[in-house]
């Protein structure tokens, strides 16, 4: 009996490296609307509904006076308009900026102009995030608001648009996963066209986009929803902050197991990726971020 099992799990390992049960990738076509010379993409369409979905929820949990401390919300509804305007700029140009010097420094310093180029691709999450923290500071600073409060207040949203943008990257077919036998592998195009695993293509492969649309952006919703609307994370100020920080660092970490890293990438050794490493401050900060908030007594107001 033994054996026979072994046979059929080596018969079902090799159909799988032979590409025989795997998932047809869909191969959607990146433009969702031409129009004449005009193309919009699904990548640019995903950063747009995830900011407006993630700006309509800001004015949800503003309008939400209990959520917050003394019952009060940090500042008004309508300057939830001006909060959009700042987090939109702070993720394009943290995003873009995030990708020229996390990723391809050497490449964007050979071709300067290639930095504002930015409907060719390439943005980076870490940076979109450090971008928006600068942004919602100013925002802050500008109209005399808790800084924590508006931060605690964007970071419950950021979620919404990570499902977004991970399900583009999965159109776009990039940021695909390791070579894997799992049944519901998917072999991806693009790795063809990639100097670095063309020899080996096509192979099935763990798509990895749809991973990390799940753990970074619906579960880490989910576990920030509960903190809000069930135990007052937003009383806390800093604490949803450092949920996230720390939600998103563990779930990106735990992604990169699947995602294919770039071997030529200098913080790709010893078992880490880039992805792995820039988490880990992430993970960190949030633990402080935590160990802050619970420090503190609620104040009667944001």
């Amino acid at each position: 009996m033994t054996l026979s099992v072994m046979t059929g799990l080596n018969a079902f390992s090799d159909l799988a490296s032979a590409g025989l049960m795997t998932i047809p990738f869909p191969n959607i076509d990146p433009v969702a609307v031409q129009l004449g010379p005009i193309s919009i993409k699904w990548y640019g369409l995903s950063y747009l509904i995830g900011l407006l979905l993630g700006w309509l929820y800001i004015r949800k949990l503003i309008s939400m006076d209990h959520l917050w401390p003394g019952n009060r919300a940090p500042f008004p509804l309508e300057k939830t308009d001006d909060l959009l305007i700042y987090m939109t700029l702070g993720v394009i140009f943290g995003g873009r900026l995030g990708y020229v010097f996390f990723y391809e420094p050497s490449n964007y310093i050979a071709n300067p102009i290639e930095i504002i180029q930015v409907w060719k691709g390439g943005m980076a999450f870490h940076g979109a995030l450090l971008g928006c923290g600068i942004a919602v500071w100013l925002f802050a600073k500008r109209n005399g608001v808790s800084f924590l409060s508006s931060l605690d207040l964007t970071t419950a949203a950021v979620p919404l648009g990570l499902i977004f943008g991970r399900l583009a990257n999965f159109i776009n077919g990039e940021l695909w996963g390791r070579p894997t036998n799992v049944p519901w592998a998917m072999v991806f195009p693009e790795a063809a066209r990639m100097p670095n695993f063309a020899a080996i293509e096509p192979t099935p492969r763990h798509p990895s986009q749809l991973y990390e649309a799940f753990t970074e952006g619906v579960l880490l919703f989910l576990v920030l929803w509960i903190l809000t609307h069930r135990f007052g994370g937003l009383k806390k100020p800093g604490l949803m902050v450092g949920t996230f920080l720390l939600g998103y660092g563990i779930a990106r970490s735990f992604c990169e197991l699947f995602r294919q890293y770039d071997p030529d990438h200098v913080l790709s050794a010893y078992g880490l990726t880039p992805g792995i490493v820039y988490s880990i401050p992430m993970i960190l900060l949030g633990i402080w971020f935590i160990q802050k908030a619970r420090e503190k007594p609620s104040p009667t107001k944001a």
